[in-house]
């Protein structure tokens, strides 16, 4: 019971003041990537047309296979394409990533170069240390998403190649895909905890959807 009611004043508090962390100039791109067993144009509609309403290019690939079977690698160096097939090689962007799209785009911004280009940095609801539902399905990219893997071990070893990019984990304390919920929380991040109460609402909630928009227009109130 302590436990519950640590987590539910922690969740209501979200609305006060977070650590300020390095800033960057407005964003004019803005890249989506989505999270397991989703695609590209499922997610994150409420923010993709607020932003390009301000005249912000977003982009949204549907990176193949969803599930990540074949490893997240594989979807990384996709991401990687994407990226470079619409924006040019050199365009700077920023990244909202959902669930295991957090880790997929990691992967691209640490071991594929992608951090060179990046101004920000958005997760939302990622396991940036695993998560123990990924025992309950198979394949590569479940097993790289599992507590303690050597890629997530990988990750952290390299986060430093983020360099000084300010980076936001967006988390609720009652995600029951992200088992234990507290695995969002990201050390190098800055951590946003909301009271959402479904995982993949994360993306829709209009109180995280106005805080990303904040961040991404370089205008936070939280900050």
């Amino acid at each position: 019971m302590k436990r519950r009611l640590a987590l539910l004043t922690a969740g209501l508090a979200s609305a006060a003041p977070l650590p300020a962390r390095e800033s960057a100039p407005p964003v004019q791109r803005v890249v989506f990537v989505h999270g397991i067993f989703q695609r590209g144009d499922w997610e994150f509609g409420t923010l993709r047309r607020r932003l390009e309403g301000q005249g912000i290019e977003c982009i949204a690939p549907s990176l193949k296979p969803c599930d990540g079977r074949d490893g997240l690698e594989i979807l990384a160096a996709q991401l990687k394409t994407e990226i470079n097939q619409r924006f040019g090689a050199r365009e700077r962007f920023s990244i909202v990533a959902f669930s295991m799209g957090g880790l997929v785009s990691r992967c691209y911004l640490q071991d594929l170069d992608g951090a060179k280009r990046c101004d920000r940095f958005i997760t939302l609801s990622t396991p940036h240390h695993g998560t123990n539902t990924a025992w309950l399905y198979g394949g590569e990219g479940a097993r790289q998403m599992r507590p303690n893997s050597e890629f997530l071990a990988r990750l952290q070893q390299t986060e430093n190649r983020l360099g000084r990019m300010p980076v936001t984990s967006f988390r609720t304390p009652f995600d029951l895909v992200i088992v234990p919920a507290t695995n969002s929380v990201w050390e190098r991040a800055e951590n946003a905890e909301f009271p959402v109460i479904m995982h993949p609402l994360m993306t829709c909630t209009s109180e995280v959807v106005s805080a990303v928009e904040e961040r991404l227009l370089g205008r936070s109130k939280r900050l």
